[in-house]
């Protein structure tokens, strides 16, 4: 096994088509995932003290967080459209190793900021809604 660039973890959004293809949002110096699932316990008077869960049971999430440079690229523009309009689109999170995840998401939160000196820069939050899958 060996390490991997975190620049090679990058975050991509849908074309709007189906199948969708995918463009790099550009300008990211940070991208993290998580996977979050909540338990259905079952535990009873013979689990001997001990918590008992249900496999497969509950709800399960993705949430991606990723901040970068604003670049003004149309990938950006996709994002900050959506993130207006609360709507839902296709994403794909890519790692080096070659493995892909796509969902949809929604644009929890999309915040911008600049420096009076420096660049503009921005963050976003994700948060999937339904299956996201190996592509």
């Amino acid at each position: 096994m060996t390490a991997q660039k975190g620049s090679a973890f990058l975050l991509k959004i849908g074309d709007g088509a189906q199948p969708p293809a995918y463009a790099t949002v550009a300008g990211l110096r940070t991208t993290q995932m998580s996977i979050n699932g909540d338990t259905v316990v079952v535990t009873h008077k013979e689990s001997g003290g001990w918590r008992e869960l249900l496999s497969g049971a509950g709800t399960r999430s993705v949430s991606v967080s990723a901040g970068g440079i604003f670049l003004a690229s149309e990938a950006e523009a996709a994002v900050r459209a959506h993130a207006l309009a609360g709507t839902i689109d296709d994403y794909e999170l890519s790692f080096e190793d070659g493995e892909r995840l796509r969902g949809r998401f929604l644009v929890q939160r999309l915040d911008y900021a600049g420096d009076f000196n420096g660049e503009r820069t921005y963050t976003l939050q994700l948060e999937s809604s339904g299956a996201v899958v190996p592509a």
